[in-house]
């Protein structure tokens, strides 16, 4: 599902780092198996959270409960961050934006939680698959429904720009989140149309494909998925174009701007 949950730490003690596995078991459940590398405040916190279990275990069979409901955990290698890769990538690309729009910003500790819920939402928002075959029903399935059991909020309360950095607090969160959602949707959907030219052939785009159109002036939280209609093969069989319907009109777009997120057959 690859799902993110995003915790503000007050420092990078094993305190901090307790904290807040405290809120995400509070929030989502006792994970089954944690995965992390190397950091001190990992490490450390893995070690005091072992002590602590360990110390009040004193008859067998409280001994033999509890060693059942305990988190298995597991530490990359020194240096292996390659190992990580499936929450690297997605750590990467929300810190990497978070890092440009926050650079220059003046934040307190209110305002940054409630960014990183908004971001959190956003990422979590992202199309996985379509839930219904019906053409005017191109709602996309995404980790908000598994974690929600429900689509994520598309509430949006309003126009915001540059002038609100200096006005209501709540009102520069939202100027914050429209920031993320426009840098981290060009960072995002590259990564769901690598090409690797001249090394191997890819996949043509075919006629009943759902697919993901790429604009950069997407509405914050919308997703535009559509549905090939009618391809352009050039002279050498690859396809350059298509035309895609959408709920609300048929469009003509370059490959470039399209990624397939189910393919007709559904094999992906």
């Amino acid at each position: 599902m690859q799902a993110i949950h995003l915790e503000k730490l007050d420092s990078l003690e094993a305190d901090s780092f307790i904290n807040a596995l405290v809120r995400f078991c509070a929030r989502r459940g006792v994970p089954e198996k944690v995965r992390s590398d190397n950091g001190t405040n990992f490490v450390g916190g893995e070690k005091e959270l072992r002590e602590a279990m360990w110390s009040w275990k004193e008859d067998s069979k409280a001994k033999a409960h509890f060693l059942q409901k305990e988190i298995k955990w597991e530490f990359n290698p020194p240096a292996a961050s390659h190992m990580g890769g499936i929450w690297e990538r997605q750590i990467r690309t929300v810190r990497k934006v978070l890092n440009v729009i926050l650079r220059e910003q003046i934040v307190d500790d209110k305002r940054l939680s409630t960014l990183f819920c908004e971001v959190e939402s956003i990422v979590n928002g992202r199309p996985l698959t379509v839930l219904s075959d019906d053409l005017n029903d191109e709602t996309p399935l995404t980790p908000n429904h598994l974690l929600l059991l429900r689509g994520g909020p598309h509430l949006l309360p309003g126009r915001f720009d540059q002038s609100d950095i200096y006005g209501r607090r709540w009102r520069h969160v939202q100027f914050l989140s429209d920031q993320f959602w426009k840098r981290w949707v060009c960072e995002y959907l590259p990564t769901l149309q690598l090409r690797h030219k001249w090394l191997r052939p890819k996949r043509n785009l075919q006629d009943g494909d759902v697919v993901l159109i790429m604009d950069e002036n997407t509405p914050w939280k919308n997703w535009p998925l559509g549905r090939i209609i009618q391809t352009f093969p050039g002279k050498d069989g690859l396809v350059r174009a298509a035309r895609v319907k959408t709920s609300w009109s048929i469009l003509t777009r370059p490959v470039t701007k399209l990624c397939l997120l189910e393919s007709a057959g559904r094999e992906m």
